[in-house]
Order: C-alpha cells, then sequence, then structure tokens
C-alpha cells in the first residue's frame, strides 16, 4: 500500500471500445470513493466492431495493448491491492476478443474479465449511485453511450429497475451508417442513425415509465465531450461548467460540427481529434433517446463503470 494512502487502493482498467481508462480509488472514511487517479488514452480497439462477422484488427489490438501497459504503469506508484481488468461490447462481440484477451495476459500477467450487457449495466449504474452530486436523486433514468454499445436504467428509490445493454455504441453506427466519415455528416445518414436508434430502443421494451419530469443521467464519453465542448466555448474547463447538457445544447452542437468536414471537426475546442469522426452519429443518438423519452437535458456524472467496479473491488478487501 502507499504509505500516503490510509486504506488500501484498488485500480480498475476498462478496455472499453473506443477508448481505455484507468481509475484508482481507495474507500473514503464517509464509506464512499477516495479518487486517486484517473487518465483516459484513445485507443479504438473496435474498428471493424459493425461487420457481419465482427473481428478486432491488429492495429486495434496493438493500440489496446500498449495503452493497457502505459495505464498499469501510472497504476503502479499507488501500490492497488487488487487491479482489475475488464472489456466491454467491443471485446466481447469480436470473433477473436479471446486472442486479444490471451495477448494481454501474457503481456502484463493480467487477466481480463469480459463484462456481459447486464454486468455493464448494472457495474455502471453501481458506479453512478456513488456520485456524491447525485445523492439526493431517489427516482433517474441513466444513459451511458460507448463506442459499441449503449445502457440505459431506470432507477426507483436508488435501485436499478431496469438495466438494457444495445448495440447503439458511436463507432459501431458510424461504421454501419456513414459512408464516409471524412466527409460531412449527411441528411441521410442522421435519419438512419434516429430511426435505427428509435428501432432499438422500441424492440428492447425499455419502459420510459417514470414520472414525466424525472431526471435523466448522462454518463460515457459522448455526453463528456459535449459538456467539454460547451465548457471551451465559455472558456471555461469541465469542472468549472454546467453540468447539464440540454437537449436544445446537443442540437446545436450537431447542428454546427455536422456539416463540417473531419479536417475541421478534429480541430473543435474540447472535441479529441479521435473521436471527431463518431460524433455526429453519437450526438444523433443521444438526441433520439431523449426525444423518445421526453427529456429535456442530460445531468453529466463522470460516475460510471470504472467506479462501479472500484466500489465491487473495495468490498473483497
Amino acid at each position: 500500500m502507499n504509505p500516503s494512502i490510509s486504506q488500501p487502493a484498488v485500480a480498475v482498467i476498462d478496455i472499453g471500445s473506443n477508448s481505455i481508462k484507468v481509475l484508482v480509488a481507495a474507500r473514503a472514511p464517509t464509506g464512499g470513493l477516495t479518487i486517486l487517479k484517473t487518465r483516459t488514452l484513445d485507443a479504438r480497439i473496435s474498428a471493424g466492431i459493425s461487420q457481419a462477422v465482427p473481428r478486432l484488427s491488429e492495429p486495434g489490438m496493438a493500440a489496446g495493448l500498449d495503452a493497457i501497459r502505459a495505464l498499469l504503469a501510472e497504476a503502479a506508484p499507488f501500490s492497488p491491492a487488487a487491479t482489475v481488468l475488464v472489456a466491454t461490447s467491443a471485446v466481447r462481440d469480436a470473433q477473436n476478443g479471446t486472442e486479444f484477451r490471451d495477448r494481454v495476459s501474457r503481456a502484463t500477467g493480467h487477466a481480463i474479465r469480459i463484462l456481459s450487457g447486464d454486468e455493464e449495466a448494472n457495474l455502471i449504474g453501481r458506479g453512478l449511485t456513488c456520485d456524491p452530486a447525485l445523492a439526493e436523486l431517489r427516482d433517474f433514468y441513466m444513459f451511458d453511450l460507448g463506442g459499441g454499445s449503449l445502457e440505459c436504467l431506470a432507477f426507483r428509490d436508488r435501485k436499478i429497475q431496469q438495466a438494457v445493454s444495445l448495440q447503439l455504441g458511436c463507432v459501431r453506427l458510424t461504421e454501419k451508417f456513414v459512408t464516409d466519415p471524412t466527409a460531412p455528416f449527411s441528411s441521410e445518414a442522421q435519419r438512419a442513425i434516429r430511426q435505427h436508434t428509435q428501432d432499438l430502443l422500441a424492440q428492447s421494451n425499455f419502459g420510459f415509465a417514470l414520472p414525466p419530469g424525472t431526471a435523466a443521467i448522462g454518463t460515457g464519453g459522448t455526453v463528456t465531450v459535449a459538456r467539454a465542448i460547451l465548457a471551451a466555448r465559455s472558456g471555461l474547463t469541465l469542472e468549472a461548467s454546467e453540468p447539464q447538457v440540454t437537449l436544445a445544447q446537443l442540437h446545436e452542437l450537431l447542428a454546427w460540427l455536422g456539416p463540417l468536414p473531419l479536417a475541421e471537426r478534429r480541430s473543435i475546442a474540447g472535441l479529441p481529434p479521435a473521436r471527431a469522426d463518431v460524433m455526429p452519429a453519437a450526438l444523433t443518438t443521444l438526441i433520439t433517446v431523449a426525444e423518445t423519452g421526453g427529456f429535456t437535458a442530460y445531468r453529466h456524472s463522470l460516475y460510471n463503470l470504472r467506479y462501479g467496479l472500484a466500489a465491487e473491488a473495495l468490498e473483497t478487501l
């Protein structure tokens, strides 16, 4: 254990479809989490995930392994008592996901736990309840949009009542519906993504059954980036900005960046260049979910899958 930390720490590495993230956390005196380290690296291991037979590419696996090694090195100074590696949609759906898992195990000595869609959704929900800024909420929805999937949850009295994982990730939909990601986002692609999102929501029977006006919490890269862009336009840091991202703001962002070619999108402050190609599809998906559920805004939280996994791991120490 790091001598500067009074409680044992755990490290969690979340191998997502678009990015790979680390969280190092310890148990706080209040029973919550003390956050010691976070970092995100864009790796895009999910390239090719929308194909009929999804496979992880060799460059994607190499980039993923490099990112995992780098994040393990950043966690090491905290001497974590446990280190947890998990993979989500891209690895669980890929025909060669086991090959990637074996490669990481040989290179690092750590096994990867591949989460099912239900496990991912429920752990994201557990992480969200660790957010002290949301402690007053009892009934709410949560939507976590990643590169490979969209997790939809409904909470009553802070307990998960419904959890659904849908193949609506922004990398997946960009590959499926955007013919040329370097060109402006076409109205045809926008309509197709909107219809596909509506269809999968309807087929999932996810019940938007909480009372009208119930808060919708947004986690994952898309809401974070949308908030970061809005913050940069106001000369603010993400942390100093308003956590509420309204439906009107999402529409305005899509109307602004959608018509831009990829080269111009990559220069937008707050928008990581590696995410510029998938951002129009991601915004379209978030907008469609909000309009389907009757929400006027998402309240942004950074507490998602990693935080749920950290809380779970700390219970075993």
